[in-house]
């Protein structure tokens, strides 16, 4: 039956005295009482995934890396070289995630990701300090990827 069409127009409260409750001796032990009332707090689980993932960057990784650097390298860069892998891609439509985790193909598509990731970021930052990209990186940076309005939302934010 579908109900998204009814509106609530009318509400009504009346006081019909008070009720006794008639509770049997059958009746289970009693409910402890709520102490701190409020204290919970609403979890965004997209932000409690990312402190967990951060949490565990953070044991893998050493020196002056920002959880940004990491997140970005791990989330992004890793697995979106792992994702072009057809083999990964084929073994994950045919298995289970834990048939898949086993796969013997899973860690030197990892390895080559991760030395893939490497060349092409050397390649790219070779290419992105020579005279003729710097300009056009920049511009595309603030064209394209709203650096400008990104930075102005953290220096308000803070």
């Amino acid at each position: 039956m579908d109900l998204s069409d009814v509106k609530l127009t009318h509400h009504s409260v009346r006081n019909r005295g008070k009720v006794e409750l008639e509770l049997g001796a059958d009746v289970g032990d009693p409910l402890n009482p709520i102490v701190d009332a409020g204290g919970g707090k609403v979890i965004d689980p997209e932000k409690a995934r990312l402190s967990e993932l951060i949490e565990k960057l953070n044991d893998l990784f050493e020196g002056e890396l920002s959880d940004n650097d990491m997140v970005v390298y791990v989330r992004d860069v890793i697995r979106g070289k792992m994702l072009e892998s057809a083999t990964l891609q084929q073994q994950a439509a045919n298995n289970t995630k834990q048939q898949f985790q086993g796969s013997p193909d899973l860690t030197s598509e990892f390895e080559g990701a991760v030395m893939g990731a490497g060349e092409a970021h050397r390649l790219m930052s070779a290419q992105a300090l020579g005279d003729n990209a710097k300009d056009a990186l920049i511009k595309i940076l603030l064209d394209h990827c709203s650096l400008y309005e990104d930075l102005r939302e953290r220096a308000q934010a803070v």
